[in-house]
C-alpha cells in the first residue's frame, strides 16, 4: 500500500476543488481522426482552466478506438497539457472476465507508458448477471491496480449502463491500495448519488468524491464532491471551473447565477437520446469556432437532426460564449 501514497496523494490533491475534462474526439465523415479537428481543440484545451482531462473515457469513445487513434489521441494529450493530471479511461467490451481484464490491464500498462497520471475504470457491465459478480469486480480492480497508477472507480449506476455497486463492495473497492477516489454519474438517480455520498463522508472522507453529473452539477457539489468529471466540461470551461471554485470559496451568490448557466447548457446537450450528447459537444465546439463541421462527427452515435445543431448554437448565444466568454 505504501507504495502508492506519495503519488496518490499528488494526484488526489492536484485534482481536489478542480475541473477535469471527458474531451471527445473530432471525427470526418469516415470514422478516421480529423487532424485539424483534433489540433485545434488540443490547443483550445491548453488555455482552458483545468485541473486535467479524462481520455479515453465515454466522451472520447475510449472503447471503441482502434489502437493506434487511441495511443496517438493520448500522446498527444499528454504532450499539450504536462503540467495537467491526465486520467485514461481503461476497460473492455469483451462479456469473458479474463479476456475482458486482460485487455483492461493491457489499456491501463499502455496508458501508464504514454504519461498518464491515473486510471479511471469503467464499470465492468458484462459481470451484470454473474453470481460471483462481487467478488469478481474486487478482484478486476485489484489487478488493475496492480499497474500502479492512481485509480478512480467509476460508479454508473445499473440503469444508466453500468453496475450497480452495493455499499459492502464500494467499501471493498474504496479500500484498495491506489484508489484515490471515485466517480459518480447516476443520471435521473439523486437518491444513489446522496447514499454514496454519506458513505463516503462516514467511511471514506480521505478519498476524493468526483461528480460525473452533468445534470445537476452544482446540487452534485452541495452534495459533498469537490472534484468534477464530466463531459460537459469539455467545453465552456471557464463557466465550470468558476462554478466549482464558487463553491469551494463559499460565494452564494456567483454559485448560484452560475448554476442556472451552466443547467442552461447541460439541458440542450444531455437530452435523450443521451447517446447524442457526444456529437452534440462536437456541434457546441462548431459554434465556438474551435472545430470545423466536418470534423464534428461521432462514429457510434445516433443521427441527430438539424434543429438540433441550431438549439445548441441558440443556447451559447444566450450564453455570450461565442463572443469570447467561453
Amino acid at each position: 500500500m505504501n507504495s502508492f501514497q506519495p503519488l496518490s496523494k499528488s494526484v488526489r490533491e492536484r485534482l481536489a476543488n478542480g475541473l477535469i475534462a471527458a474531451t471527445p474526439v473530432p471525427f470526418d465523415e469516415n470514422g478516421k481522426l480529423h487532424e485539424a479537428g483534433h489540433e485545434s481543440y488540443l490547443h483550445y484545451m491548453a488555455r482552458q482552466p483545468l485541473a486535467g482531462v479524462a481520455a479515453w473515457a465515454h466522451t472520447g469513445r475510449g472503447l471503441m478506438l482502434d489502437d493506434d487513434t487511441a495511443q496517438r489521441v493520448l500522446r498527444d494529450w499528454r504532450e499539450v497539457l504536462p503540467e495537467k493530471v491526465l486520467v485514461a479511461g481503461v476497460g473492455s467490451r469483451d462479456p469473458n472476465f479474463e479476456r475482458a481484464t486482460a485487455r483492461t490491464v493491457e489499456m491501463a500498462e499502455a496508458a501508464a507508458r504514454i504519461g498518464a497520471d491515473a486510471l479511471l475504470v469503467y464499470p465492468p457491465t458484462w459481470l451484470r448477471e454473474h453470481p460471483l459478480l462481487e467478488r469478481l469486480i474486487v478482484e478486476h480492480h485489484t489487478r488493475v491496480a496492480g499497474i500502479g497508477l492512481p485509480l478512480i472507480i467509476f460508479y454508473l449506476y445499473e440503469a444508466a449502463g453500468g453496475v450497480a455497486y452495493s455499499p459492502k463492495m464500494l467499501d471493498e473497492l474504496l479500500a484498495l491500495p491506489g484508489v484515490v477516489g471515485i466517480k459518480m454519474a447516476t443520471l435521473d438517480s439523486v437518491m444513489t448519488y446522496q447514499d454514496v455520498s454519506r458513505q463516503l463522508r462516514e467511511r471514506h472522507p480521505e478519498k476524493l468524491f468526483i461528480t460525473g453529473e452533468d445534470r445537476f452539477l452544482g446540487y452534485s457539489l452541495r452534495c459533498g464532491a469537490r472534484t468534477a468529471l464530466i463531459g460537459l466540461g469539455a467545453i465552456c470551461c471557464d463557466l465550470q471551473a468558476e462554478l466549482i471554485r464558487a463553491h469551494t470559496v463559499g460565494d452564494s451568490a456567483r454559485f448560484l447565477a452560475l448554476s442556472d448557466e451552466v443547467d442552461m447548457l447541460a439541458e440542450t446537450i444531455f437530452v435523450r437520446p443521451m447517446e447524442g450528447y457526444i456529437k452534440r459537444l462536437l456541434w457546441a465546439l462548431v459554434h465556438l469556432g474551435v472545430i470545423p463541421l466536418e470534423a464534428a462527427n461521432d462514429p457510434w452515435g445516433p443521427q441527430l437532426s438539424q434543429e438540433e445543431f441550431d438549439d445548441v448554437g441558440r443556447t451559447l448565444s444566450a450564453l455570450a460564449v461565442v463572443a469570447g466568454k467561453c
